[in-house]
């Protein structure tokens, strides 16, 4: 896997730790994407805007890792081998000295949310829900990314929202900080 990877949207420089196949590493591109549009929308400047790319470029950074390896870094042998990835790479980018807590709370937490994230863990966790590869419900998701910069909290929450009703749904576990987060949303 080549360390850095240019599209016609983004540069990708990933850690040499990282272990993503070429989809993921498309994923990983349409986020970052997203999040370097925000950040521009947004108006965040030098290091709030490297905080946004840096998100989108680590978030599933350990996403086609093996699960032994997963588990061997979170120390966790009981969560589902989906939920692993993002504990392990913060674990990883904490091992390479990173010290911007937001950054590594925000890749930690990026699957199931977290009440007290600042606002690159929210970002994230919009932006990997809303990315346009995804296959369901286009328009209304398209709809949600092109308003996030013009109403982050609003679409923060309608995002929430969504990702509750599909677990509640499909009958899939709530994740304790998940419904923390939401009951701060709300």
């Amino acid at each position: 896997m080549p360390a850095v990877v240019k599209t016609d949207r983004v540069d990708i420089e990933l850690p040499a730790w990282a272990d993503v196949g070429e989809k993921r590493l498309a994923h990983i591109a349409r986020v970052t994407a997203l999040l370097d549009e925000w950040a521009r929308a947004l108006r965040l400047r030098g290091d709030e805007a490297r905080l946004f790319h840096d998100a989108g470029v680590l978030h599933d950074a350990l996403r086609d890792a093996p699960e032994d390896r997963l588990r061997a870094l979170t120390g966790d042998a009981t969560s589902a081998s989906n939920m692993l990835h993002g504990p392990a790479a913060a674990v990883m980018l904490e091992r390479a000295g990173e010290t911007r807590r937001a950054l590594i709370e925000a890749v930690r937490w990026h699957t199931i949310g977290h009440a007290d994230w600042q606002l690159v863990g929210r970002a994230l966790y919009m932006a990997d829900y809303l990315e346009p590869g995804r296959k369901f419900s286009p328009a209304d998701r398209a709809f949600l990314a092109a308003h996030a910069a013009h109403d982050f909290d609003g679409v923060f929450r309608q995002v929430v929202r969504a990702r509750l009703e599909w677990s509640l749904r499909d009958g899939k576990e709530l994740f304790p900080t998940t419904v923390a987060m939401w009951n701060r949303c709300r």
